[in-house]
């Protein structure tokens, strides 16, 4: 059996339960890279004496070459085996995170945010498609969503820690702990591995192919019309959720007078909307099945963004913030099953197009709001942004349903 087909119904039931918590760890230390430097942006703009839409630059930087590098990591992932891959993946994000720490001006942290996007492509789009290898579709986006725990708690430590930080101590901190973290996960990863069953460590029988461009196996990918669908919808997503995220700190200590630490605070509440949903995911997923998540997901993000938007007071962004995080992967869990499955026999591509798709978005939407935020107020562009996510929303649901 190949790393590429569907494997037994019972074979999740052979790999070590060990085996997933260590990908949650992964998942935890990438979210916690991806997030870090949201609510530092008042501060490292005042360190390195550019404006905020400037120095936005690390997060864009971030997410354009985690989309980029999925190009070569998630065709490595079918060839090598996607649990080597991630355990190398998580020692090299130890030495990317530790340049971050080390940067003496704006260009130095902005090439170690490119390094630290790159290396970390290697983990969660490879992790879901391993999951994808093991798991069997019926059970496959319960487990992804525990898995998703892990991300969305370091996304919320991220923050919380980079505000911290931001505040109270020097900003180069979060990275060294993210670093130590990285570093800790991968020597656990590597040690798992080797208890691991024949299948879960299997390989794609790609090897006629290995001297073909990397881009072949994207192309096939693409060729399939729901993948398409797929693809573009989580662009569009990746581009308008995380475009008014990475921005939610930075406006309520602008506009609303908040510290650092307790906007990151706040925005942590979006990581409990996540982790709520993953914990009753089981009973969400039965209930209301697939068209129903996302039309509901599109609708509470709407709101939500208006929300954060016209807030007159800092407490009315904390229910909002919530149901932002629910809403979100409410619709982006559904994506990922769908795309766990676009494409079995190349699931780390397809995986891997998948995160690309989503971080590409996440550059451009990070790039274009710190840009008009420099030009415009936030509220204007709240409503931009709820009306575009709840049309893409109400679109796919309806895509799932013909389907």
């Amino acid at each position: 059996m190949t790393g590429a087909n569907v494997s037994p119904p019972d074979a999740d039931n052979q790999v070590p339960r060990s085996a997933f918590i260590a990908l949650g760890l992964a998942a935890f230390g990438s979210g916690m890279s991806m997030r870090v430097a949201d609510p530092m942006l008042v501060r490292l703009s005042s360190e390195f004496s550019v404006t905020v839409g400037t120095v936005s630059a690390v997060i864009t930087a971030f997410s354009v070459a985690y989309g980029i590098a999925q190009l070569l990591f998630g065709p490595l992932g079918d060839r090598y085996g996607k649990y080597f891959v991630i355990a190398a993946g998580c020692l090299f994000c130890s030495v990317t995170t530790l340049l971050c720490a080390a940067a003496t001006n704006f260009s130095t942290l902005l090439a170690a945010r490119l390094l630290a996007g790159a290396s970390c492509a290697a983990l969660i789009p490879l992790s879901m498609a391993w999951i994808g290898d093991v798991v069997p579709y019926e059970r496959r986006q319960a487990v992804l969503a525990r898995f998703m725990i892990g991300l969305i708690l370091g996304n919320g430590v991220g923050v919380l820690l980079g505000g911290f930080c931001a505040d109270y101590l020097d900003w180069r901190i979060p990275f060294f702990l993210i670093a130590a973290a990285f570093l800790f996960t991968g020597a656990y990863l590597s040690h798992l591995r080797a208890r691991l069953p024949h299948h879960a460590l299997a390989k794609g029988d790609l090897r006629g192919e290995v001297s073909q461009p990397l881009l072949k196996s994207f192309s096939k990918v693409v060729a399939v019309p729901w993948a398409r669908v797929i693809l573009t919808s989580v662009f569009i997503e990746g581009a308008l959720v995380f475009g008014t995220l990475a921005f939610i700190p930075t406006i309520l200590h602008l506009r609303l007078g908040m510290s650092l630490t307790a906007a990151g605070s706040v925005v942590m509440l979006f990581g409990l909307g996540g982790l709520c949903f993953a914990i009753f995911s089981p009973t969400l997923v039965r209930s209301l099945g697939e068209v129903k998540l996302i039309r509901a997901g599109g609708c509470l993000m709407a709101i939500s963004m208006l929300t954060i938007g016209y807030s007159p007071s800092w407490w009315l962004t904390l229910p909002a913030c919530f149901l932002f995080g629910l809403g979100f992967y409410m619709m982006h869990n559904t994506l990922q099953i769908n795309a766990t499955q676009m494409v079995p026999a190349r699931r780390g591509a397809a995986v891997a197009a998948f995160a690309s798709c989503f971080f590409f978005g996440q550059a451009v939407g990070v790039g274009a709001t710190g840009y008009l935020l420099d030009k415009t107020d936030s509220a204007h562009l709240s409503i931009f942004f709820s009306v575009a996510v709840l049309a893409v929303g109400l679109y796919l649901a309806k895509a799932c349903a013909r389907r």
